[in-house]
């Protein structure tokens, strides 16, 4: 073995000679002593260099407790959405690359729960299996709104991009879940499926025009339309007397709470259409509204047209009842000179309140209108503002003057004023 080009790491002298030590042939610094290196039986590849213990052991890595807890839930996730093996193979390389990610490195356990309903939903966008967002947090029974704040990071972190569900292909994957055919109910229970699709469909695009869809959640959506398409499209006495409750039981899906208040709302919006049918002469309830649900769907471009015809006129006739009087106020006697009085000093006044108070809720004007115009949500500064009044408070100037509506009671307050005052003054003196 060559000593050219060697050196003692210790003392830094070049001189290096072979030193055969039994049958180990050794490279030994004639200076110090120092054994610079070994001959050819420790001679390898990781020579004069430090090596990691991961390295020497050449173990590999092994996922996690939780993460093999997060691909059995994925796994599980694709049993139940019944998705083929692309969907699912995608998912798990999705979760792979996400989970040994640094931004998904040091969070929540429930962040990483979430991960795996994630990664399923972005793999079968990407691959046109319609499933929504609400479906994926009803089966990990999750936050919708931390689902979603996930799904955005990963969406980042993988540089992914998803394309937009269509409404009709969803729709058709939920109608799937609902057992009603002929092999799994009754005759007279039974409905074909792409029917029931069809019909479903109209009334969620009927929600959509009436602003019944507008901030809300696609899924108690879905299931009120079903239900109402499923009993529109055979009106019989048994299905209209089965309830939403009972109607998830035959069709073996689960309940959801909030779509008992879909489909109160839907029946609203086709009763308002419903009494615009020329044909239909009996009056149009939420009882009997479901038998004319054919013929709102069908046309139902024409019967929003009329309804807000009709609202609008209807509207414009209570505003000019309003402004101008009517024969009865006509007939009624003067007012004394006293009444007269108080009926003219309090314009003024009148004027700057109705300039204080809230401008009204334009909704309830409105025939169709977003859902959180109908029902705003009280403001929390004016809740607490209400919390904290005592009665004690202090009155301005003001306000005091608001509340004067006739000279005589001027006069009084200015009496009682002035005597109050005096009686102050004498207190203070004593």
């Amino acid at each position: 073995m060559s000593t050219a080009g060697l050196k003692c790491p210790c003392c830094g002298s070049s001189s290096i000679v072979e030193d055969d030590h039994h049958a180990h042939r050794q490279m030994v610094c004639v200076d110090c002593g120092a054994v610079v290196s070994e001959g050819a039986l420790t001679h390898d590849f990781f020579e004069g260099t430090d090596v990691s213990y991961s390295r020497t052991t050449a173990v590999s890595k092994k996922p996690c407790l939780n993460q093999i807890k997060g691909q059995q839930r994925l796994t599980a996730l694709c049993r139940v959405l019944r998705v083929n093996a692309e969907v699912e193979t995608l998912s798990s390389t999705y979760f792979a690359q996400a989970y040994e990610h640094e931004s998904f490195l040091k969070v929540s356990l429930q962040k990483k729960e979430n991960l795996a309903g994630c990664c399923v939903l972005v793999s079968c966008r990407q691959l046109n299996w319609p499933v929504t967002m609400g479906t994926i947090a009803c089966l990990l029974e999750a936050d919708i709104a931390i689902l979603g704040a996930v799904y955005q990071e990963m969406m980042k972190v993988l540089k992914v991009e998803a394309p937009l569900v269509n409404v009709s292909d969803v729709m058709e994957a939920h109608c799937q879940e609902y057992k009603i055919s002929s092999l799994d109910v009754h005759e007279d229970l039974a409905e074909d499926r792409k029917d029931l699709n069809k019909r479903a469909l109209s009334l969620v695009e009927l929600a959509a025009d009436s602003w019944i869809l507008t901030g809300r959640q696609p899924v108690p959506l879905m299931m009120a339309t079903v239900y109402l398409a499923w009993q529109s499209l055979n009106p019989n006495h048994i299905r209209l007397k089965v309830s939403l409750e009972k109607f998830c039981l035959i069709a073996k899906v689960k309940k959801n709470r909030v779509a008992v208040k879909r489909v109160s709302e839907i029946k609203g919006v086709l009763c308002k259409l419903g009494k615009e049918i020329p044909w239909v002469t009996d009056p149009v309830t939420s009882d009997n509204v479901v038998k004319h649900v054919g013929d709102i769907v069908k046309n139902r471009y024409a019967l929003l047209r009329s309804a807000m015809r009709s609202h609008e006129e209807a509207m414009r006739d209570s505003q000019e009842e309003e402004v101008n009087p009517s024969e009865a106020d006509d007939q009624t006697p003067h007012a004394t000179s006293e009444n007269s009085e108080m009926a003219e000093q309090p314009r003024e006044g009148n004027e700057s309140n109705a300039n204080q108070n809230p401008v009204p809720n334009w909704g309830k004007r409105m025939l169709f209108a977003p859902p959180c115009v109908i029902h705003p949500k009280r403001r929390r500064a004016a809740l607490e503002g209400l919390k904290d009044v005592t009665g004690d408070e202090d009155i301005s100037d003001g306000e005091i003057e608001s509340y004067i509506r006739t000279p005589r009671e001027a006069r009084e307050f200015a009496v009682t004023q002035k005597a109050w005052l005096s009686q102050s003054e004498e207190a203070k003196c004593q």
